[in-house]
Order: structure tokens, then C-alpha cells, then sequence
């Protein structure tokens, strides 16, 4: 009988989580694909590096490196703030930006490195914020 009650309260707990980030979004009248070159070159401008790209449905993954961050943890490496970008057009001739913006920790394990996902930091939440202040026309 015991064992119902925790497994009731794990269930609660889980449910009551807040997710790690958000994505954020805006339109743009501008084209789909010149909105797209646009966020590559903003991208970079911002310091990220390409890890994926999708030309055929306008979709992009970046990375940017934070060396500078210090844990007291022997295994922690670094923090990896991660955009993902999808644009896409609309039925009504607009061009949505979608950004999520993600923040990781990279540990040095027996497997090797190791991402664990954590709160987006405010940094990449402000380059999500720029990019799209940028591409948006």
C-alpha cells in the first residue's frame, strides 16, 4: 500500500517540472529563403558555429562555446549554448522564425563527453531575442 503513495508523488513531482527552455518566434515578410541566409550570417556574427544544416526545409543548429564558466565539479568541461532556427513561410505569405534556444553542460565521463541539458542560460536567450530583432524585416 505503501508503494502507491510514492508512486503517486513521483507521478505529481514529474508533472510539476518547468521545461528546461522555450521557443521564441516572429514573422517577417521577407522570403523564406532570404530570411534563412539571413539567420546563417547572423549566426555567425553572434559568435555560433554551424553544427546542422537543413537548406531543403530551412533549418539550422549552432553552437557557441563558453570557456569561461567554472564549476566545482572535477568532471565539468564547459557550457555549450545551442540555437536551433527553423524558418518556414505561411499561408498568408509571412515568414515565421522559430528559435529554440538551449543551454548544455559538457562533463568528461568514462564515455567520454557528456551533454546535460540545464535552464537556458540568459545569454543565448538574449542572441535568440537578437537574431530574431535582426532577420526580422
Amino acid at each position: 500500500m505503501l508503494y502507491r503513495v510514492f508512486l503517486g508523488a513521483a507521478v505529481l513531482v514529474a508533472g510539476c517540472g518547468k521545461p528546461l527552455s522555450a521557443p521564441v518566434s516572429t514573422r517577417t515578410s521577407a522570403g523564406p529563403e532570404d530570411t534563412f541566409g539571413c539567420v546563417k550570417k547572423q549566426l555567425e556574427e553572434l559568435g555560433y558555429r554551424q553544427s546542422s544544416n537543413d537548406a531543403t526545409d530551412h533549418r539550422v543548429a549552432a553552437t557557441k562555446i563558453d570557456s569561461k564558466s567554472r564549476r566545482p565539479d572535477v568532471q565539468f568541461r564547459r557550457i555549450l549554448d545551442k540555437l536551433e532556427v527553423d524558418v518556414s513561410a505561411t499561408a498568408d505569405g509571412q515568414t515565421t522564425i522559430e528559435v529554440l534556444p538551449r543551454t548544455f553542460a559538457e562533463y568528461t565521463t568514462q564515455r567520454g563527453p557528456t551533454e546535460v541539458q540545464e535552464r537556458a542560460s540568459d545569454v543565448v536567450k538574449a542572441d535568440a531575442q537578437t537574431l530574431m530583432d535582426r532577420c526580422r524585416s
